[in-house]
């Protein structure tokens, strides 16, 4: 009997391998998916407690469903997660589905094209489908994979073709410039820039000079120089907010990027044309007529006054540069998230005032400031060509490598 031992042995570690292991079917990983939902919508109700539990069990996923509607602290949670993935605005659907940390399905996509990517993992790294029409009416869908441009398709045009498009792409150097560095260099340098506004320039060394015919002290001067600097840095904060809602509004921020680009070298054209030829009829400048409202206020050289002075020439020195501000932002509703965005342009504010924060320390003494009025009108016209040449510069750096 003892011969027999080693093969009852090996019989009971063959069964066990056998039936212990293959007995039940082998899985992949387990998939955690969050949806966000309405829960007074009947048509994503449908899909999310109807369809996809049917569908997700096909792939082993543990559903978790969230109703932003009722619940505000899953509304506050799915805001979380469109920062924490860096979701625009424009993509950001009403019902808008997590898949690991891989996969975002925003609407009511098509099931074969949730299907192919739970399929084929390794055919993206991290990927957004987006298609928000309901009730069977859609006729497009759009693809991103947070790198590139967002890609819009047929609704019935296979995710392949997105995902073939993306592997040749990525063979060549890619078109868009991404990351920190090379945005902070963009907006930092167009808002200084932008800033050079031979407009605010005037205005300011005008109020200084006032203020010194006074005999303000110069501790008065710089109070009152702030406050009319900080007016300026509000209204150009609030134009850029109201820019940035209209373009996310229009639901296709790459296309008003675009758009903006093409604008701010039409402008900087008719900028550089208008101060080569002064009787050219179309000139980027506050116009007269606000003038002496703005003298009036700032005769009255008190805090108020001065803030109010200060927001009606940010509101006024709009026009004379105010398209490369239109520009950044239009760029920045493309690439960035609504609060990244909203970061960027406290950001590009403290720029374009920079060079009135400079000229208020270097002009704190009269007779400074009396040189430097006689500098600003002498070449003010070099200033606006630069200005000018940059805004054509800046509008076609943006079509070619952040659009």
């Amino acid at each position: 009997m003892t011969f027999i031992k080693p093969f009852l042995f090996l019989f009971v570690i063959g069964s066990i391998a056998l039936f212990g292991f293959h007995s039940a079917p082998i899985h992949a990983a387990e998939k955690n998916v969050t949806i966000f939902f309405n829960e007074a919508c009947q048509d994503c109700s449908e899909l999310v407690k109807e369809m996809y539990p049917e569908f997700f069990a096909k792939y082993d996923a543990t559903l978790t469903l969230k109703d932003y509607l009722n619940d505000r602290n899953n509304r506050k949670e799915l805001n979380q997660m469109n920062e924490k993935w860096g979701v625009p605005f424009s993509l950001q659907s009403h019902i808008e589905t997590f898949i690991d940390d891989r996969i975002l399905i925003g609407g009511h996509v098509p099931m074969d094209v949730i299907a192919y990517l739970l399929d084929n993992p390794d055919s993206y790294n991290k990927i957004l489908v987006y298609q928000d029409e309901m009730h069977g009416n859609a006729e497009t869908y759009q693809a991103w994979n947070f790198i590139g441009e967002v890609k819009t398709y047929p609704i019935d045009e296979p995710i392949t073709t997105y995902l073939a498009e993306q592997s040749s792409q990525r063979s060549s150097a890619p078109k868009n410039v991404q990351g920190f560095f090379p945005l902070f260099a963009l907006i930092s340098t167009s808002a200084f820039l932008d800033g050079l506004n031979p407009c605010a320039f005037a205005v300011l060394l005008f109020f200084i000079a006032f203020l010194f015919t006074m005999r303000k002290t110069r501790r008065t001067v710089w109070k009152m120089g702030t406050v009319y600097i900080l007016a300026i840095y509000l209204a150009y904060l609030l134009i850029g907010v109201g820019l940035a809602q209209a373009f996310l509004l229009t639901g296709s921020p790459h296309l008003m990027a675009r758009i903006g680009s093409y604008l701010v070298i039409a402008l900087g054209i008719l900028h550089l044309i208008g101060t080569l030829f002064p009787k050219f009829p179309i000139h980027l400048r506050i116009p007269l007529d606000t003038k002496a409202t703005l003298e009036h206020w700032m005769y009255r050289a008190t805090l108020p006054a001065s803030f109010i002075g200060g927001f009606l020439v940010g509101l006024c020195t709009f026009p004379c540069s105010g398209g490369i501000y239109v520009a950044i932002i239009g760029m920045l509703a493309n690439q960035t998230t609504a609060t990244g965005g909203f970061f960027w342009m406290l950001w590009y504010n403290v720029m374009f005032v920079a060079p009135l924060i400079i000229l208020l320390l270097i002009a704190s003494n009269p007779r400074v400031t009396e040189r430097m009025q006689l500098l600003e009108r002498a070449e003010s016209k070099y200033v606006k060509l630069i200005i000018g040449g940059f805004m054509v510069f800046l509008g076609a750096l943006i079509l070619i490598f952040f659009t």
